[in-house]
C-alpha cells in the first residue's frame, strides 16, 4: 500500500524520494514508518495521520497522509 509522508523542520532530511506515494507493508504502524525512514522515535514530538494526532502504534491505511514533527525549541 502507499501513503504520503512529510517530515517537518529538522526532520526534513528524512523525507523519502517519492514521498507522495511512499510504499509500506500492509499492517504497518507509524513506528514501522519511522524505522523505515531512519527516524528515531526520540526525535519525534508528534505524528499526524490525515490531520489527527496519532500514537506510534497506530496502523497506517492505504492513501493516508502522515506528517512527522520534531520537538521545536524557541525562546
Amino acid at each position: 500500500m502507499h501513503i504520503s509522508v512529510k517530515c517537518f523542520a529538522t526532520l526534513t532530511k528524512h523525507t523519502p524520494a517519492g514521498a507522495d506515494r511512499y510504499e509500506v507493508a500492509d499492517g504497518a504502524t507509524l513506528a514501522d514508518v519511522l524505522a523505515a525512514l531512519g527516524v528515531a522515535p526520540a526525535e519525534v514530538k508528534i505524528v499526524f495521520v490525515d490531520g489527527v494526532a496519532a500514537a506510534l502504534d497506530a496502523p497506517v491505511r492505504d492513501g493516508c497522509r502522515v506528517g512527522i514533527f520534531p520537538a521545536v525549541g524557541g525562546g
